[in-house]
């Protein structure tokens, strides 16, 4: 399993895009975004139209888990992103700790080559607002869970990968 964090538009997305696809097709695509306005609409449709007919979407707002058990061995698969799984999950008052927990485990036994993405939210400013705070936090320690277990890890800077594990 590849674990690619980075910043916001980093080039997390669009690098895993290109390891996924240096794999044998098909491809699987786990998206966890989900359309609330516009702009989300927007780069759901951008990340869609960089996508050829060898990928097959799997919407897994909230199951993210659930999504990956499914998906057949010996697949490639890009898991994008964690930190919108984390918001899904956090704006549903879910118990994070517990989801997390059960996410990383189901990482931790990859049936195939698997590419997952997440933000690096930790290296901003500290939030101004409890809400924020809490995402901050727990998004670094689903971050730490991933890398963990993950066989590399990838840092994305401006466009660049950096091999970190």
């Amino acid at each position: 399993m590849t674990f690619i964090i980075g910043g916001a538009r980093s080039g997390k997305s669009a690098h895993a895009e290109k390891l996924v696809t240096a794999c044998p097709a098909p491809w699987s695509y786990i998206a966890t975004a989900q359309a609330y306005d516009d702009e989300m609409r927007d780069r759901i449709t951008l990340h869609r139209s960089r996508r050829d007919e060898g990928w097959t979407t799997i919407d897994a707002p909230l199951d993210l888990a659930g999504a990956i058990g499914a998906l057949p061995d010996n697949q490639a698969v890009l898991i994008d992103c964690l930190t919108l799984w984390l918001t899904n999950h956090m704006l549903a008052e879910h118990d994070i700790e517990a989801e997390c927990r059960t996410l990383a485990d189901v990482l931790s036994r990859p049936r195939g080559p698997w590419f997952v993405v997440s933000n690096d939210v930790g290296q901003g400013i500290v939030p101004d607002n409890a809400l924020a705070r809490r995402f901050r936090d727990a998004a670094g320690r689903l971050n730490q869970q991933v890398a963990a277990v993950a066989d590399t890890v990838l840092l994305m800077v401006a466009g660049l990968p950096l091999k970190v594990k």
